[in-house]
């Protein structure tokens, strides 16, 4: 059974979601493994990876006795979402607005992270029932469109993705990101020379990098 609170609070409280989009599927599996080495404990598999779903089974089997959470981005319709929930899935990301997606991680009790971009598409995601509203692309608007959103719409849980570093999370966190979607940073740190120490060494500095920026340090 799926315990989407206690899924929740561990994004909520690491304020962390790793995002892996790699061409290589062993890469890909080495990556994760790393992080969570690092104390990763929330990560998404895109469907853009090789065999994905074969990915996020042998994740969740591995770690379900540690409780991370695994999920599944770029999910694009039900069909998917529902692949992705029998695959192990306790997560499902999408890159905009997806109803589908949103109704069938509720009806699992999978955590909904849906993609939106203006006022009207977060709200109307937060309408549709998403868990967490993923501000992508995050790159092009910065902290200060953030801050600006959550004006009229304090209630929303919001996690911007894109172009997300350890210098810049503090703004996004002070700005009123609930918490940060992390990639390239983490998942390409090993490589140049294929030291997967390094994928793990990357994740605590973004892990210690965001307590601190949360507590105001």
């Amino acid at each position: 059974m799926f315990n989407k609170i206690e899924n929740l609070k561990k994004i909520n409280d690491t304020g962390i979601l790793l995002v892996i989009r790699l061409d290589d599927e062993q890469e890909a599996l080495k990556v994760a493994e790393a992080a969570i080495d690092g104390g990763i404990l929330a990560l998404e598999i895109t469907m853009s990876v090789p065999n994905a779903l074969g990915i996020i089974k042998t994740l969740s089997e591995k770690y379900k006795e540690k409780g991370v959470v695994i999920g599944a981005g770029t999910i694009l319709d039900a069909e998917t979402a529902r692949a992705a929930i029998l695959a192990g899935a306790t997560m499902l990301v999408s890159p905009q607005l997806n109803p589908d997606m949103i109704k069938m991680a509720n009806r699992y009790q999978a955590v909904s992270i849906s993609g939106a971009f203006t006022p009207t598409e977060i709200l109307e995601t937060l309408e549709a029932g998403a868990d967490i509203v993923k501000l992508f692309p995050a790159e092009f608007l910065g902290p200060a469109y953030v801050k600006t959103v959550k004006a009229p719409l304090s209630q929303t849980p919001i996690l911007p993705m894109g172009g997300i570093t350890p210098e810049n999370a503090k703004e996004w966190f002070n700005a009123g990101a609930s918490c940060l979607g992390i990639g390239s940073f983490i998942t390409k740190a090993a490589q140049k020379d294929g030291d997967y120490t390094k994928v793990t060494e990357a994740a605590k500095l973004f892990l210690k990098v965001a307590k601190e920026s949360r507590l105001g340090n």
